[in-house]
């Protein structure tokens, strides 16, 4: 008899979720039906080049990002340094502007945040890229607080150690609370920036990139971790390059800015999102900048409240790239460390997919030849 499909009036196709053949059954009218898997079109290579099983691949994803993030920043970009060219010499900008710190900031952040939102339509995949999670705005005070300790501790080191003066105060009465508050609000800008550029998007989409190639190279249940880590590393990497353009800036401080941003990864690994990250950073920054009238990274910040100078061998002091440069630095980074392990709850971050989904296959019901 024929083995072309029949289906009787009424009768249901048979279906199955495995890509297994199933055992022929008879139906009421006495046809027996044997499923046969029909497998779903090859995808073709093209597609195969851009999608993954996780939608748009993690490397186009992160490639598409830099490119409408430069796009977004470059005429703002432009504008702000035609700016500086004309109101300000080049040997004057070791010292920030306030009003500068602000557009720069604030252009920065409009962009980041705004190729963020386009690449979530995008990928249209319900990601969070790191700044999910519960408790946000507790986290977000937690890394202020934090912050602001490890910098204070820092520099008391600092201090009684004679390896930095503190010569006095340069503002007083409202001048305080104005532009402690106008700073603060700067270094949050500032550190919204650049954990979400270094620690947002970029660091959840290239953690997917690497744990799937772990996934399939290895077959490990920590595939995850193993592409966070990676991710970390090459991100830190190029925030460690990031600051090498610094004025002021020393080995010693270079070593610190990779290792506080492996620190910040892991603060962002623990927690699952980038709140903490983002108020610790702020708050670090406000405390060296405005608060002890420090270098920052070779720069400093007009209108602080406390005249200071460092004193000694800059290996100690920090010299002019301020108490980020110290080999001190490094101790209180790894105070942190546990400070973020013992104090953070933990999160979610990233999951895996599991190990290498087959093609999807569809069974349908066809007729058999009716043994006589």
């Amino acid at each position: 008899m024929s083995s072309d499909p029949v289906l009787p009036p009424g009768e249901p196709v048979a279906t199955s979720s495995t890509s297994e053949t199933s055992e022929p059954f008879q139906t009421s009218a006495g046809q027996v039906l044997r499923p046969e898997v029909a497998r779903t079109p090859k995808p073709s290579t093209l597609k195969k080049i851009f999608w993954g099983r996780e939608g748009l691949r993690a490397g186009w994803s992160a490639l598409i990002f830099i490119v409408i993030f430069a796009a977004l920043l470059a005429t703002p970009i432009l504008i702000m340094l035609k700016f500086v060219h004309s109101a300000h010499r080049a040997q004057d900008m070791q010292v920030i502007p306030l009003k500068l710190g602000y557009l720069n900031e604030g252009l920065s952040v409009f962009a980041v945040l705004l190729a963020t939102w386009i690449m979530a339509k995008i990928e249209r995949r319900g990601r969070n890229y790191g700044y999910g999670g519960a408790n946000k705005f507790r986290h977000f005070l937690r890394g202020l607080t934090s912050g602001l300790a490890m910098i204070t501790v820092l520099v008391f080191i600092l201090w009684k150690s004679g390896l930095l003066v503190i010569e006095g105060r340069l503002i007083f009465g409202g001048d305080v609370a104005r532009y402690g508050g106008l700073w603060l609000g700067g270094f949050c800008l500032a550190g919204v920036f650049e954990e979400s550029l270094m620690r947002g998007f970029l660091l959840y989409t290239l953690t997917r990139g690497f744990s799937t190639i772990y996934q399939r190279a290895f077959k490990t249940q920590h595939s995850a971790a193993l592409g966070f880590w990676t991710a970390a590393t090459i991100l830190s990497i190029i925030f460690f390059l990031g600051h090498t353009s610094n004025p002021g800036e020393s080995p010693v401080g270079l070593l610190g800015v990779f290792l506080a941003g492996m620190f910040f990864c892991y603060s962002i690994w623990r927690s699952g999102a980038i709140w903490w990250a983002i108020g610790m950073h702020a708050a670090w920054d406000w405390g060296q900048s405005f608060l002890f009238g420090v270098a920052d990274s070779g720069l400093m910040a007009e209108h602080h409240l406390l005249a200071t100078h460092p004193q000694g061998t800059a290996l100690l002091s920090g010299g002019t790239t301020g108490p980020e440069g110290s080999i001190l630095a490094l101790a209180v980074l790894a105070v942190g460390t546990l400070l973020i392990r013992f104090t953070l709850p933990k999160g979610q971050y990233y999951e895996a997919l599991p190990q290498a989904n087959l093609p999807e296959t569809h069974p349908v019901a066809t007729t058999a030849s009716v043994s006589a």
